[in-house]
């Protein structure tokens, strides 16, 4: 049995002849073999027993009493373009050989020819058959995975974001994908994928921050053999691999501006040449580009081209943070609980109440990604069970340093504030508070404002606070567990 479940007598073979001494021959011979084997005399039987039934190979001989060889591959191909053509004839010339192959055959047998050549070329057939509806399968399951309902999100932001996608993916036209770092770029590029047209081609991605500058041109264009020092063999670029499908400008504000001008024009023209080279090479690829940084800011500042920013952004989709689509958090927590428990072998049945409001609140700075990680981590940690806010790192569990200041906004009067001493006072009852919580260390304090320790001994000395005037009367041992060496020193 083959690895996609397909038994050799699962394959079915016709095998058509107008010598019945032969078809019978052929016939035992890869019945042997474990094939399902049938026959016809001519190709008009071959045509009404692909009609009849499923048929995998089919062996024809090159010359038949009504139509030819290369007529049946046709016929047959144009009733199930995945059937697998081998011709034999008796005339082993390169021309009928040329003749068969452009016409689709699989491959070539010359009369006459020993059973062991048939089984062989047989047996590759299947092969290729298998591999193929392996891919095929692959394809459909990836194509499964990007389906639009997986875009996880009910807020209102995320349907913008569906509803824009469905509209736009059938469509040849450039897209530039816009969010912070971690949202979800990549996948909705996959999306609009796996969702256009263009499918069944490749999608070829290119993390233009992440390739060194003296080489994304060659990844991109492709290069000569000799075009430069180690270019040892010719070799085709992302956009050439993407013949026919879409290519994908991750990070694309990382490009430089030489490399914005040829991008420029294989956006306009739809054409470049190889890095040492000087054929023009025509391609037939969408394009999706990405980006984390804002862009009219970098064609202000004369960082990105102005030109090519209009040219990407024919159809701009902003992916919003999550911090902006909180009730989308629990779907998203219960969808990777749900994969991780799968993958991983666990049993983490949910969150308590607590827990999924602490989680809920925090802003993930890093977003999906972030809380991706950070599910993944808490399955694996916890194995089974629920996870309660216990479980959760101090980051997200602990509690506001001054929970009393949320509600407590300053009112501007009718005669205006000094707003500068206002935010310096604000400031060094922030820092005040975080010495009392940290017990007078400065370096827990730093990590509670989320600030380096020195810039926090700076704005100490600047203030005239003292760190030691917020220590509280305690005992000096035992500290708690948590507490780490580097904390008892300021």
């Amino acid at each position: 049995m083959d690895r996609d479940g397909l038994r050799m007598s699962q394959v079915h073979v016709l095998v058509v002849d107008d010598d019945p001494a032969l078809r019978e021959i052929l016939q035992e011979a890869l019945m042997r073999e474990s094939y399902n084997v049938s026959t016809a005399e001519d190709g008009t039987q071959a045509v009404q027993a692909v009609k009849e039934s499923v048929v995998h190979i089919v062996i024809t001989d090159y010359q038949l009493p009504d139509i030819d060889g290369l007529e049946v591959i046709d016929r047959l191909s144009k009733l199930d373009a995945k059937i697998i053509p081998i011709v034999m004839t008796g005339f082993g010339t390169i021309e009928t050989a040329v003749r068969a192959m452009k016409s689709g055959a699989f491959d070539f047998i010359t009369k006459p020819f020993d059973l062991e050549t048939v089984a062989v070329v047989v047996r590759k057939a299947a092969e290729f058959h298998r591999l193929r509806q392996e891919n095929h399968l692959l394809r459909r399951a990836v194509r499964d995975q990007y389906r639009l309902e997986q875009l996880v999100g009910v807020s209102e932001p995320m349907q913008q974001v569906l509803e824009f996608v469905q509209k736009v993916a059938d469509s040849d036209s450039t897209v530039m994908i816009q969010g912070e770092s971690g949202t979800g770029k990549e996948l909705v590029a996959r999306m609009l994928h796996f969702n256009s047209l263009r499918r069944d081609r490749p999608l070829v991605p290119v993390n233009c921050g992440a390739i060194p500058e003296n080489l994304l041109e060659s990844e991109l264009f492709g290069h000569e053999k000799g075009a430069f020092t180690g270019a040892t063999h010719a070799r085709m670029g992302r956009f050439e691999l993407a013949h026919g499908g879409t290519i994908f400008l991750d990070e694309i504000g990382e490009l430089s501006l030489p490399l914005q001008v040829k991008l420029l024009r294989v956006l306009q023209e739809r054409e470049f040449e190889r890095v040492g080279g000087n054929r023009t090479i025509h391609v037939d690829v969408r394009i999706i580009a990405a980006t984390n940084q804002d862009l009219e800011t970098m064609v202000e500042e004369k960082r990105f081209r102005q030109d090519l920013f209009y040219r990407l952004n024919v159809i701009p989709i902003v992916i919003p943070p999550l911090r902006e689509r909180r009730t989308d958090i629990p779907l998203l927590i219960d969808h990777f609980l749900t994969r991780f428990n799968q993958s991983k072998h666990t049993q983490v049945v949910g969150l308590d109440d607590e827990a999924l409001r602490l989680l809920t609140e925090y802003d993930w700075p890093g977003n999906i990604r972030e809380l991706e990680n950070m599910m993944e981590r808490l399955a694996v940690l916890k194995k089974q069970g629920i996870l309660s806010s216990e479980d959760l790192p101090q980051k997200i569990s602990r509690r506001s340093i001054i929970p009393e200041l949320k509600e407590q906004f300053i009112r501007l009067s009718e005669d205006g504030i000094h707003l500068s001493r206002e935010v310096e006072q604000y400031e060094k009852h922030l820092i005040m508070e975080a010495l009392k919580k940290a017990n007078g260390v400065t370096a827990r304090a730093a990590q509670l404002l989320h600030l380096n320790r020195t810039t926090l001994v700076e704005k100490l000395k600047r203030k005239g606070v003292d760190p030691r005037s917020q220590v509280e009367t305690l005992p000096l041992w035992p500290r708690t567990s948590s507490q780490k060496i580097d904390d008892l020193t300021t």
